[in-house]
């Protein structure tokens, strides 16, 4: 049951528990407890809403910036990933494979604030070896839903 819930919310984090309760053959209150314990367990982390800024009069810019960096002994990337994902910019870093070690996510407003952030503080630290830094240009589809709107065909069919 846990997964199926998990699954709901992540599509839907303002989903009505009532409806899922019926869904899963459940009571709402037998849902609404699953939920509390596995927020108190931190298996659920937040509930984000996913906003397509390009149709609000608010400039935003993302990018994801490539680091690579030297592993600290005995802590891994842990340590350096934490100094990274406490500056407010920072969305998200994960740990990746390749031949880079950290994605990182930010925002700001402008392409010269982020390329700022990067060149003076991220690239400043003692462990960064390099950063590559892209730019999202446009969203096509962002957790799991279709940002571009499929254009409609206006032409009149015609047949002879």
């Amino acid at each position: 049951m846990r997964e199926q819930i998990l699954t709901f919310l992540e599509k839907n984090s303002k989903a009505n528990l009532g409806e899922l309760a019926i869904m899963l053959g459940t009571s709402e209150e037998t849902v609404e407890a699953e939920v509390r314990k596995m927020e108190e367990e931190q298996i659920i982390r937040g509930y984000h809403t996913l906003i397509d800024w390009d149709k609000t009069d608010v400039e935003k810019v993302t990018a994801l910036i490539e680091v690579r960096v030297t592993p600290q002994r005995d802590q891994g990337f842990d340590r350096i990933a934490e100094r990274i994902y406490n500056y407010p910019e920072v969305r998200s870093v994960y740990l990746i494979s390749g031949a880079y070690d950290l994605m990182v996510i930010l925002e700001g407003k402008t392409l010269r604030e982020v390329s700022a952030f990067v060149s003076n503080k991220l690239s400043t630290l003692d462990t960064v070896i390099s950063t590559a830094t892209h730019f999202i240009l446009k969203k096509y589809k962002a957790d799991g839903t279709i940002m571009a709107a499929k254009e409609e065909d206006e032409r009149i069919p015609v047949t002879f």
